[in-house]
């Protein structure tokens, strides 16, 4: 087997099809659980009903730098096989919890299921394609496990609102958990092989701390990593205070779930051409255009109150985090050796999942001091500070030397 996407067409469509079931898992969630933590455990302390971001965020991103680090050694297709064992009892845990403790701790295995399920798909589809569509990559990867989180987002709210927030959208999620293992175990093949005979006439220096340098010190990974925390941070928000908000406005379940669904969705279909666009434009500029966009949406997002408006903000949100999605990882493949790729595209998946967990605390936490409206602000100016930081410290420069 050698690298290309033409040549490896068939294993490449398979992984994405297999992450769009991984996104569907995450999607069972995107639309109902806020509302189930008030409607049956009867939670009103917006930082406890968001707990269940904040544990989901900390184990998945514990367990994409494990994944980075373990890819190499255990192989890719092992940790993704692993990945959707872990999965399984997430939705029949949702479907019969008594407690709400019951419901962060299926997040906990839905935080690990998604460190190994996505984490391996990405690794694995940047080692099929090749230095050349790195970009396209990622674009069609992401928008297969968000198009995913849309779609099943849309649907457990319509079916929420005729039968109930449990237990009938997440029945789902048991079918999903079985194909997704079923499609892994019989026919995935392991990528690591492609890596040693890339790394032969790779010529990208080698990081001399892969977690020091793809954390902080060189200027292009510590700027990616920083964006992509603060891109999840405020996913974080949107994910468990947008339905809560929407619900303050007096939209009804059915309305907030077409509207939560927008974001994701457009993100998702968006990434089928920024994907390839990161491949061929300044990678620099795409990442602070996209952050910019972000923040200036969620900002509007605080002062606004009609379903258009909302509509028409998530659609701003995301085709800008469209953009800056998938030239994320072609980025850090592009500044990392492909001996040290896994563990770096690991570190920034470490960092940038932590910023569910960071999103959640802080939402939870501002919005129960103050209001819904500042900690969706707050948000939306701090992401317009990600924005600045790469103009500054980002260089424009392809790849590093």
């Amino acid at each position: 087997m050698k690298q290309g996407l033409r040549k490896n067409w068939r294993q490449f469509t398979i992984l994405v099809i297999i992450n769009a079931f991984v996104g569907g898992m995450v999607g069972l969630e995107r639309t109902i659980l806020p509302g189930l933590a008030q409607e049956v455990f009867l939670i009103n302390s917006t930082s406890v009903i968001l707990s269940f971001i904040v544990v989901f965020g900390v184990s998945k991103a514990i367990t994409n730098y494990l994944t980075g680090a373990l890819a190499n050694r255990i192989g890719r297709k092992n940790l993704l096989v692993i990945g959707w064992l872990v999965a399984l009892p997430v939705p029949v845990i949702l479907i019969y919890a008594p407690l709400w403790s019951w419901v962060v701790f299926a997040n906990v295995l839905l935080g690990i299921s998604q460190g190994l399920t996505w984490s391996s798909t990405v690794v694995m589809k940047i080692d099929l394609v090749g230095p050349k569509n790195r970009g396209l990559a990622m674009g069609l990867n992401e928008s297969a496990g968000y198009l995913a989180v849309g779609a099943v987002a849309y649907l457990t709210g319509m079916i929420a609102d005729g039968y109930g927030v449990r237990p009938y959208p997440f029945y789902m999620g048991i079918g999903f958990g079985l194909i997704g293992l079923l499609l892994s175990w019989v026919l995935v093949s392991d990528t690591g092989h492609l890596v040693e005979e890339e790394g032969e006439n790779d010529e990208t220096r080698q990081l001399k701390n892969v977690f020091v340098d793809t954390t902080w010190r060189d200027r292009n990974l510590g700027a990616i990593t920083q964006a992509g925390l603060i891109n999840n941070l405020n996913d974080g928000m949107m994910w468990g205070v947008l339905p809560l908000f929407l619900a303050l406005k007096g939209f009804e379940l059915r309305s907030i779930g077409q509207i939560v669904a927008i974001y994701p969705v457009v993100w998702g279909l968006g990434q089928l051409f920024t994907g390839k666009l990161a491949d061929l434009l300044p990678k620099k500029a795409m990442l602070f255009y996209g952050m910019a966009f972000q923040g200036l949406a969620i900002v509007l997002i605080a002062l606004s109150d009609s379903y258009t408006a909302f509509a028409t903000l998530s659609v701003v949100l995301g085709v800008s985090t469209a953009v800056v999605y998938p030239t994320f990882l072609a980025s850090i493949s592009a500044y990392t050796h492909p001996s040290q790729r896994a563990a770096s595209v690991g570190v920034f998946r470490l960092w940038r999942d932590l910023g569910y967990a960071a999103g959640a605390i802080f939402t939870g936490v501002v919005a129960d001091l103050m209001s819904l409206d500042w900690a969706v602000i707050f948000i939306g100016v701090l992401t317009l500070s990600s924005a600045v930081f790469i103009a500054i410290r980002m260089e424009n420069r392809g790849r590093s030397k």
